[in-house]
């Protein structure tokens, strides 16, 4: 993510790799949990060695993570980081297979929502020790970001940014109706739509009946008191009142005028950059698509509205990890550790990519307070992050997104989509905590 428009197809991989994925080398060694010898305070100083370093990042965030690489490969004479860029689409199984293989990557970045799958699947390994080596704690972090790189009570991730939804406003649109300070929450959100139909705008802002609607109702969701999984993996919870309140929200928007029917996925963003609507709902990382694709449009970037009892919007992250392997060598690793530290030393660089760095020294740089999302600083605390639970996002793919497809659609009622959708998600849940637990999924 970062720096282009980001569809859903592009995030379907945070389940893709979930249940029923064939890995290559099932029948081999199981890869070990290593992290080797300590990295001495001097760094690395050993003989010259090579690590593989996997991510995603192939759009416009691609450059930034580039420049990174390059710029530890400069720093110093004894470690060269290649670095292997896959769409992230693909990422997810091509990791298990190589690891599995023997082939795998060193290094590697990962949403934070695959973490768990990762971990269940023996891919990453635990490196609570390397955040001790590496002077790193809680205390240099937003709390729920540093959290949700655990699973099962190990650390698995070190936080590199977190990235959220954020309300786009079209400056010369919202003129039309003379607002000139973007709503804060769900009633001026009302009083402005309703001010901006009567100026002749038509649809202020598009609500999508797919991507990101489902990160638009998670959003509302936890706004409203709900959550949408428990934290166990038990259940999906999502089909409760808050739910039920969230979702009708969104089909009273578009009930009310305020949004075109049946908008397709991208539709909303798309329109938006073509200078329609006041709003428009998406990712932080559309910020460097804006700047490069629209250069003419006067927008504006400011947390979502509160439309519930309280601030919340869905979020994500990229965090670090290091891979299992099935011959750990522990120069490769000394060399791993010292690159992990280097990324994090430098995260506030990775704010050209249009994230928001999870280190809070890096987000108290001028670097950083220079670009769009700075806007966001004062909405960290209301970042929330899907629960840790393995093979979630497949999924919620196939149950939560498609009950409020449904709903917007017209198909279907709030309750009855939502509560069926969570009955269903429940016990996918559940069968896949079995085949965990077997060493079968």
């Amino acid at each position: 993510m970062g720096g282009r428009s980001v569809s859903r197809r592009d995030f379907l991989v945070f389940g893709a790799a979930g249940t029923g994925l064939v890995m290559a080398g099932c029948s081999s060694a199981t890869p070990l949990t290593s992290t080797g010898p300590t990295l001495e305070s001097s760094g690395y100083s050993g003989p010259p060695v090579t690590i593989q370093y996997w991510n995603g990042f192939t759009g416009g965030d691609g450059p930034a993570m580039r420049q990174l690489v390059e710029d530890f490969n400069a720093s110093q004479d004894l470690i060269d980081v290649r670095m292997n860029v896959v769409q992230w689409a693909q990422y997810y199984q091509r990791v298990i297979a190589a690891v599995h293989a023997g082939q795998g990557p060193d290094v590697g970045a990962m949403h934070v929502e695959q973490l768990a799958t990762q971990a269940a699947r023996r891919t990453i390994t635990p490196i609570d020790d390397v955040v001790t080596e590496l002077g790193l704690s809680g205390g240099d972090y937003p709390e729920d970001v540093w959290n949700a790189g655990m699973y099962q009570e190990q650390r698995y991730g070190i936080p590199l940014d977190m990235h959220s939804l954020a309300m786009y406003g079209n400056r010369s649109v919202l003129e039309q109706a003379g607002i000139t300070t973007p709503a804060a929450t769900g009633a001026e959100l009302e009083e402005q739509m309703s001010a901006l139909v009567g100026a002749g705008v038509s649809s202020p802002l598009w609500m999508p009946n797919r991507w990101p609607a489902h990160l638009i109702f998670l959003s509302l969701l936890w706004q409203f008191g709900g959550e949408p999984y428990a934290e166990d993996g038990t259940a999906a919870t999502f089909g409760s009142d808050a739910g039920v309140d969230a979702l009708q929200w969104m089909v009273d928007h578009i009930e009310q005028g305020y949004s075109p029917a049946n908008v397709a996925i991208d539709s909303q963003y798309t329109a938006f950059k073509n200078g329609e609507g006041a709003y428009t709902w998406d990712g932080i990382w559309q910020a460097n698509d804006l700047t490069t694709t629209a250069p003419d449009l006067s927008w504006t970037m400011t947390p979502l509205p509160t439309v519930g009892t309280e601030p919340a919007v869905w979020a994500n992250s990229h965090q670090l990890v290091l891979f299992r392997s099935r011959r750990p060598d522990d120069n490769r690793l000394l060399a791993s550790k010292q690159f992990l530290q280097y990324l994090v030393e430098n995260s506030a660089s990775w704010a050209d990519a249009g994230m928001i760095p999870a280190l809070t020294s890096a987000r108290e740089t001028e670097e950083f307070r220079a670009t769009p999302q700075a806007a966001l600083t004062e909405a960290i605390p209301s970042m929330r992050f899907l629960p840790p639970v393995a093979a979630v996002g497949e999924v919620q793919v196939q149950t939560l997104e498609t009950a409020i497809a449904d709903t917007i659609l017209g198909r279907a009622d709030a309750r009855s989509a939502l509560e069926g959708a969570a009955s269903r998600a429940t016990a996918m849940m559940q069968n896949n905590l079995r085949k965990f637990e077997r060493g079968q999924a």
